[in-house]
């Protein structure tokens, strides 16, 4: 069985399009894949309220409670690494990773940003898109590297910018996206992978 382990922050609610997608796809039959775990930083986040329910077995680990990032990455490694896991996929988790972190799961760490990358890479992507008069926005799943948001594109979903539009609700038709295409993203690289160790 493939495991996939998931890292979230918050709402989760990329997590929870994936673990729903895992459920109605049947991945673990069709795929021989499952979300073994889902991890937090933050123990208010909600999805790990949505992971429980569905079985999923979850941990936090505080990063304030680390004398550096360093210290934090390498105890999340730790954590991770109890999973054995094919995928690492950050779901709206909001830390800046070490490099060490990033090489020791190369290849096999994805990301889902909220702009069409190489555009607005790092944070308040709708409002820069909006202060730059873009008619298109959107959202990218890429590899992750040690350079922020400049990973391999997996998958993009183009949204158009309306008159009207505010960060608010450019950001809601977006994350709608997000939900379609990070699962659909998943589930190929599963399949890719499967197919290049057959």
């Amino acid at each position: 069985m493939k495991n996939i382990v998931i890292l979230i922050s918050g709402s989760g609610s990329n997590m929870a399009a994936i673990v729903r997608a895992a459920e109605q796809g049947r991945w673990a039959e069709r795929l021989n894949a499952r979300v073994a775990a889902v991890l937090s930083n933050r123990a208010d986040a909600q999805g790990l309220v949505f992971a429980q329910e569905h079985g999923i077995p979850t941990a936090v680990l505080d990063h304030k409670a680390f004398p550096s990032r360093e210290a934090f990455d390498a105890a999340l490694m730790a954590e991770i690494d109890q999973q054995a896991p094919d995928l690492v996929v950050l779901a709206g988790f909001m830390r800046i990773l070490t490099p060490g972190f990033v090489a020791h799961y190369a290849g096999r760490l994805i990301n889902i940003h909220p702009s069409l990358l190489p555009a607005f890479p790092g944070l308040n992507t709708h409002q820069r898109a909006l202060d730059a008069g873009c008619r298109f926005a959107g959202a990218t799943v890429h590899q992750v590297t040690a350079e922020l948001d400049h990973g391999q594109i997996l998958a993009q979903a183009v949204v158009p910018i309306l008159p009207g539009d505010t960060a608010a609700t450019l950001s809601a038709r977006v994350l709608s996206q997000e939900h379609q295409i990070y699962p659909r993203a998943v589930a190929a690289w599963i399949s890719d992978f499967s197919q290049s160790v057959a």
